[in-house]
């Protein structure tokens, strides 16, 4: 980080800085949590943020009532990475950066890909296959969309998915919609359920959806000897 001094805490910190990791898929896929938002800010520092709610909480205590801001973040490459966070503070400004760091703690990366079978174009632009996610009442379906269809969402959906990287999707929503961290968390956790397939079945949606090369024709020689009788043992005992 440019004018400051990172000191890590943690091993993934401390491997991070001495340059031992140099890929966020190391430590995403190993399963290591991620403790230290420094560690996004040296290996995905082209990451975009953005707020989309600051709201005030209140609550009552022994000594009378207590008011909180809470925000929640959203950040992401718009290629494959994105995370969501939640903060809360007396001042908006804090809240804002408790929500943006705790977003970087909780990146996830997303599989992309081409799973509608009316594109079938092999690139990079929608999601592999349809996936569900559901916070608290809130619950959401996204599908794989052709290219060109863009994303068919609410706007708060729309801003997760377009940060995730995803171009075309189409999405159904059902529950309270109106809550933006519940919407916010079930796109995520749709988004989320891509990794938790096998590694053998994301290869082969993959491929499924690559576009079929031109087949390649059998000379007659070749379909001779594919097509060649081969006697049975009631014929051996025909005269």
């Amino acid at each position: 980080m440019a004018g400051t001094q990172w000191v890590p805490k943690t091993e993934v910190g401390r491997r991070v800085l001495n340059g031992e990791i140099t890929n966020i898929d190391q430590i995403l896929e190993s399963g290591k949590k991620i403790l230290e938002s420094e560690i996004i800010d040296f290996l995905l520092p082209e990451l975009t943020e953005e707020v989309l709610e600051v709201v005030s909480t209140q609550r009552m205590t022994a000594s009378g009532r207590k008011q909180l801001m809470k925000a929640v973040a959203i950040l992401g490459n718009k290629n494959g990475y994105i995370g969501v966070g939640v903060g809360k503070a007396h001042e908006a400004r804090d809240a804002i950066d408790e929500a943006i760091n705790d977003a970087k703690r909780r990146i996830i990366k997303v599989q992309l890909g081409c799973g509608s079978w009316e594109c079938g174009c092999g690139g990079l632009h929608s999601i592999l296959q349809e996936v569900t996610g559901k916070s608290s009442s809130t619950k959401i379906v996204i599908k794989p969309a052709p290219k060109g269809v863009g994303i068919v969402a609410g706007t708060v959906v729309r801003k997760v998915l377009s940060f995730a990287g995803v171009k075309d999707a189409w999405t159904f929503t059902r529950g309270r919609t109106r809550n933006v961290l519940n919407m916010v968390e079930a796109t995520i956790e749709a988004l989320n359920s891509l990794n938790k397939l096998k590694k053998g079945i994301r290869e082969e949606l993959i491929e499924e959806k690559k576009v079929d090369e031109p087949g390649v024709e059998i000379s007659e020689e070749k379909q001779g000897e594919q097509t060649e009788e081969v006697p049975t043992e009631n014929d051996k005992f025909v005269s």
